[in-house]
């Protein structure tokens, strides 16, 4: 354990303390508060029911807090009725998604995080350049999905693992360029392209890396908490890329990481002989849920909270035109 228990460490009411390190910054990201907050003005001004194609973000309490307003949530535009408004998530969508939405003559609004619009017209550009395009993401995350469509097929190569760099078979002088999902480990991610850099000297990357603020600071923030810590819990669901993220970065740091979507998931096993709890929560989970948390393990233990604060966030991103007031 990195910070060993102390038997004898208990409160005035007899209940062993626990320490809880809350990292920060944790929870929503700027991307998630504008794709929740364009759900909730599309229903009060078109009224319910709006559909959204697929979650909006990858949380069950928000989504289903959005169904309870009105949202419905489908797969695909053709379970869309056609005189009803639809939301395209955070993640962004292929380009066939909006040019179906506009053949139907479809009301919608694009909730597609700017971070992941951003990525999409670096595609678009290294494409007009005659660059084949090499992606490094999870293959059928919705954020990949949706930035391959955007190019044509067999424009752009999926790479998923620094293993992977082996298996490309572009020639040495081949025209190439790196783009990544944005919501992917740091460290992994500087591995593969330090990979396709050795293989590929001529590759061109982004300007700017397009590994989201939220995603390198919510990691950053695990790698101040972990080492402290006996257990890490990160609070976020298990299709949430920067979520599962979280835990691989605990556990790196040498500490025992679990990944919980609600509180009452928590096992007292868990932190039988812990003294120190790590807790952070992904970019799709409301700080209500981390609240919960911090209450479910007060009904066990006496708490004692540290903000272990690594950076301060103040990203806003504006909201689409047809919904601004």
């Amino acid at each position: 354990m990195n910070a060993p228990f102390r038997q004898d460490a208990a409160s005035n009411d007899g209940k062993p303390l626990l320490t809880l390190l809350i990292a920060a910054p944790r929870g929503f990201c700027a991307g998630v508060d504008r794709a929740i907050e364009i759900v909730e003005k599309a229903l009060d001004r078109y009224g319910a029911p709006v559909y959204v194609r697929h979650e909006i973000v990858h949380n069950k309490y928000v989504v289903d807090e959005l169904r309870e307003k009105g949202a419905i949530f489908v797969e695909e535009l053709d379970e869309v009725p056609d005189d009803a408004p639809v939301v395209f998530s955070a993640h962004g969508v292929p380009k066939s998604v909006p040019a179906e939405a506009e053949r139907r003559k479809l009301l919608y609004v694009d909730a597609t995080c700017p971070l992941v619009s951003k990525v999409h017209r670096q595609a678009e550009r290294q494409l007009e350049k005659g660059r084949h395009i090499i992606f490094i993401g999870h293959s059928g995350h919705p954020e990949v999905i949706g930035t391959m469509g955007q190019v044509p097929d067999g424009t752009m190569t999926l790479v998923e693992r620094v293993e992977d760099v082996a298996t490309l078979e572009f020639d040495d002088d081949a025209e190439l360029s790196y783009l990544t999902q944005t919501t992917l480990s740091v460290d992994d991610t500087a591995e593969i392209v330090a990979a396709l850099e050795e293989k590929y000297p001529t590759i061109a990357g982004p300007k700017a890396e397009d590994i989201c603020y939220a995603t390198s600071n919510r990691q950053a923030a695990v790698k101040q908490v972990a080492p402290g810590s006996d257990l890490v819990l990160v609070i976020g669901a298990e299709n949430s890329s920067n979520s599962v993220r979280l835990v691989e970065v605990a556990r790196r740091c040498g500490t025992d990481a679990r990944l919980i979507q609600r509180a009452s998931q928590i096992d007292p096993a868990w932190i039988e002989g812990v003294g120190t709890i790590g807790l952070t929560a992904g970019a799709s989970a409301p700080e209500k849920l981390v609240r919960e948390v911090v209450d479910k393990l007060a009904e066990w233990r006496t708490i004692e909270e540290h903000t272990i604060l690594t950076t301060e966030e103040k990203m806003v991103f504006k909201l689409p035109r047809q919904l601004m007031d």
